[in-house]
This record gives C-alpha cells, structure tokens and sequence, in this order.
C-alpha cells in the first residue's frame, strides 16, 4: 500500500466556480442594495457568505448542514423582489457553479489506480453537492468524501482537521504523509498547523 494519501477539495480544485455570475444572478433578483445588504461573497470562490439573514449566519447554517436547501431557499426568498420563484433562487445559487475540466477527474482515477489512498474534504452544501455528484460520479472515485453539511462542522475550524485526520490515518495505519489540496489559502495554513499535512494550492502540482 502506498505511503502516502491524498485530499482534495472540491470547489476551486477540482469544479470550477463563478462567483461573479452568482451574484449577478442574485442581484437580478434581489436588487444590488439588497444583494450586498444581505449575502456577502469571497471573490476567492467560498461562495456565499451570509452577513446576516434576520440576525442569523445563513450561509453558515446550510454549509455545516444545520438547515435543509427547503429552509435556506425560503429564506433568501424573503429577501427577493415580489414574484421571484423558489426555482429562480435556485437557479441563482446553482449559477456558482461552472465546468469540472475532465482532466482533473483524471487526476483523481489515477492516483487511485496506482494504489493511492484518496479522499475529498469540502465545504459545501447539499444542493451544489448533489448536482455536482449526479452530473460527475463524485462519491465512488473517492474513499470517503468529507462534506461540512454531513460533518456539521467547517475548515478552517480546527474540528474537522482533527476528525479528518482520526479517520484517515484509522484507515490507513502505514501511511507517512497526507498531501491536501486547497485552494483557499486559510485553510491550507489551518490543515498545516493542526494536522501536519502538506498542502497544494493546485492540482496541477500533484
């Protein structure tokens, strides 16, 4: 068995996002005032942040899995101009959303045909998860996926590194070093200290 184990994220490794069309999206149907009043967005690709939602971290909620992709729908509706449909706020957070490149997948298979061990961390939610996973087969290229939404828990929260780590080296006792790939720079310096993992900033470097 090979002696070392991959992690990869997802979003901005492995799919591509458009934080721009997103907000582009929400801005039509909000209004910018609106848009920037009540959703905050990383230009690093994150995705979107809630500032506050009726006094309430949002995004946080639905990206640790706290509330349903029905719940954190209704609620932005709230927020858009009279006779936005559920579907049109759908439409606009899927907007985050751009291509995989095949390539990168390729990247994945073949570690794992080589006898590498590979696993997925992301933050995310369970309505870009799921799209995600039905258009590209996430699930099975990987060993185990660690999602924020299943996990209840968020990097660059020193948690999920932990119980990250528990899980992986559980699986895989011979293994010598564990190389994460992320392209958020505060996680990959929190994975560092709390893990002693090596990080990536790219796939292209794997």
């Amino acid at each position: 068995m090979r002696e070392t184990i991959y992690i990869f994220d997802l979003g901005g490794i492995l799919i591509n996002l458009d934080v721009d069309r997103c907000m582009r999206a929400f801005e039509r149907i909000m209004g910018e005032e609106t848009m920037r009043a009540i959703l905050g967005m990383d230009s690093r690709g994150e995705g979107v942040k809630a500032v506050s939602v009726a006094n309430r971290q949002l995004m946080a909620d639905f990206e640790r899995g706290n509330i349903s992709p029905e719940a954190f729908v209704a609620e932005v509706l709230r927020y858009c101009k009279p006779g936005t449909t559920e579907e049109e706020v759908k439409d606009a957070w899927m907007a985050m959303l751009d291509e995989l490149p095949a390539e990168r997948l390729e990247v994945v298979d073949k570690l794992r045909a080589q006898g590498y061990p590979v696993y997925l961390l992301s933050n995310g939610n369970d309505l870009h998860f799921e799209f995600i996973d039905r258009t590209y087969g996430i699930r099975p290229r990987f060993e185990r996926c660690f999602l924020s939404q299943e996990m209840h828990m968020a990097k660059p929260e020193p948690a999920i590194y932990e119980a990250v780590d528990r899980v992986v080296k559980a699986d895989h006792p011979e293994a010598k070093q564990i190389i994460f790939m992320d392209d958020i720079e505060t996680n990959r310096l929190a994975a560092e200290r709390i893990a002693g993992w090596t990080t990536l900033p790219d796939i292209k470097i794997c």
